[in-house]
């Protein structure tokens, strides 16, 4: 091992685990002199065991350690008076870091309570849980702000998103109106918010929706109907929010969707953003952390600044749900809604919503995100490009379970059209499922999936360039025509689907990719 990189890590070492002993320790403690039990508020810290020493800083990063170990004012949990009604416990969470609660009130709805600060030991491997590793992952919890979410509620509402409205509590060190599991709680600083994943906690401010759904479920009925679809536009509004609050963690496990059904038989999806834990998220000023980050090792931990980091880093852990419903979305709805947001999120707007810090963290923190807030609104448009161009380059476009018929018309030099027609409507017209022209300037590469159902695959025209089509027509019978010209040697049609029962016309664009087997059917639904 080279003398630096020994010294380097027995120095990590050393700095992490010195105080290896007290690291799991509750923290959210009192610091004043008052009895929780005869209190509505006490003064607590959200991690103290963050705050550490100069070397420590130098390697890991100074973070929100002192965010962490600021002593704040927050109400003390009373289940029976927290939401109207009262709340009784549920089930525990799945969640690998928070420990988590479903809390029920007395109409149906859900609740989500969770700890603030984290503990990473299920999300590493055995080998490394009881090793300095455990820390080192832990300790960067302290990158994220702890009160963070509570900020972002007010500029959702102004940016026109469904959201979550999370609150802080602390919970006693003697309560047990948490059930059997009221011990994991005890001493801790929590987070109360709404869980929208059911109709039962449809409120007035989803308007006609009727249901709410999990991504899970959406996925699976987005891919079994065309009678199901994703308001994209609003969920690129949603995905720009992300990118100006700097929060890079918006897999699909993060989301609920609002269901609109209309007198036509379609339903409209629209999100529901939550957890909002790594909002204005804090990681590349310390060594490690700057080596972690780099794009060839861990890109996605992009710090919230002036300037917008990374996008293509930034937006790695929601690649899965952003090549699914954003692949309609144009450079034009992409301006306009970083304009249209500019226009909400005005100065005003920030400096209200940032007085949902508590006091001290807003003194400490408040001028500095609120400056990179006003910066990252004034650049939101050049942001909101890059963005797109990032999806554009690869587009996947996918049916559904029904039989549809893909339309791939190359237009001119610079545009391709692609529109998918659910095969047994009335008319083409009233039969569109997709649309939308893809420039070769942008686009390099189009994936079209049939999943199952007999679909029909057209594509027609002649031009000296454009992107690459890439067919895979799924399980049952498909039927491919191809008469395509594209100029150059590289043939611009791939065809992925079994021998058999299948019927291809081709051109010389085409490049049959048949197989005897059925891999090149599988389509990732659900981020399995």
């Amino acid at each position: 091992m080279p003398p630096r990189l020994s010294t380097l890590l027995l120095l990590l070492a050393f700095s992490t685990g010195c105080a290896r002993e007290n690291f799991f320790q509750p923290d959210a403690r009192l610091d004043a002199t008052s009895d929780p039990a005869a209190t509505d508020s006490v003064l607590v810290t959200a991690g103290r065991h963050y705050q550490r020493g100069p070397v420590h800083n130098l390697l890991l990063g100074k973070h929100y350690r002192p965010v962490w170990a600021t002593p704040v004012w927050v109400p003390v949990l009373n289940p029976a008076t927290a939401v109207p009604g009262g709340l009784t416990p549920g089930k525990l969470g799945g969640g690998f870091q928070s420990t988590s609660m479903t809390v029920l009130g007395p109409d149906g709805r859900e609740y989500a309570l969770r700890s603030i600060d984290k503990d990473p030991f299920r999300t590493l491997p055995k080998i490394f849980r009881k090793t300095f590793a455990l820390n080192l992952v832990r300790d960067a919890t302290s990158a994220a702000n702890p009160y963070g979410s509570f900020v972002v509620a007010p500029l959702a509402e102004a940016a026109g998103l469904l959201h979550t409205t999370p609150r802080p509590f602390y919970v006693r060190s003697d309560e047990t109106g948490l059930g059997e599991e009221s011990a994991l709680f005890q001493g801790k600083l929590v987070l109360l918010e709404e869980k929208f994943e059911d109709k039962a906690s449809l409120t007035p401010a989803f308007g006609k929706a009727t249901d709410l759904l999990e991504s899970d479920d959406l996925l699976r009925d987005r891919f079994a109907d065309p009678a199901h679809r994703v308001d994209q536009v609003a969920f690129a509004r949603a995905r720009l929010f992300d990118l100006w609050i700097g929060d890079w963690d918006r897999h699909e496990g993060q989301w609920s969707w609002a269901a609109y059904p209309d007198a036509n038989g379609i339903t409209t999806y629209r999100p529901v953003p939550q957890d909002r834990d790594q909002a204005f998220f804090r990681f590349k000023d310390g060594i490690i952390p700057w080596i972690v980050s780099r794009p060839f090792l861990v890109g996605k931990f992009r710090t919230f600044r002036p300037e917008y980091e990374s996008l293509e880093g930034m937006t790695q852990n929601s690649r899965f749900i952003d090549e699914r419903f954003l692949n309609e979305v144009t450079a034009a709805d992409f301006q306009r809604l970083a304009t249209d947001l500019q226009t909400r999120l005005d100065d005003a707007v920030i400096a209200d919503a940032l007085k949902r810090f508590p006091p001290p963290v807003f003194a400490r923190e408040g001028a500095y995100i609120q400056k990179s807030l006003q910066a990252r609104r004034a650049n939101l448009p050049t942001a909101a490009n890059a963005f797109y161009r990032l999806l554009a380059r690869h587009v996947t476009v996918v049916g559904t379970d029904q039989n549809e018929r893909f339309v791939v018309r190359r237009l001119t030099d610079s545009t391709t059209a692609v529109t998918v027609y659910t095969l047994g409507g009335k008319s083409d017209r009233d039969s569109v499922f997709y649309n939308r022209v893809f420039r070769s300037d942008e686009t390099q590469e189009i994936t079209l999936h049939g999943l199952e159902g007999k679909d029909v695959f057209e594509l027609s025209g002649e031009v000296r360039r454009g992107p690459r089509i890439n067919i895979y027509g799924g399980p049952n019978s498909d039927k491919v025509t191809d008469s395509t010209q594209v100029r150059g040697l590289s043939k611009k049609t791939r065809y992925y689907d079994t021998h058999s029962d299948n019927e291809l016309t081709k051109s010389k664009e085409t490049r049959d990719k048949t197989e005897k087997g059925v891999k090149m059917h599988a389509y990732d639904r659900e981020g399995t």
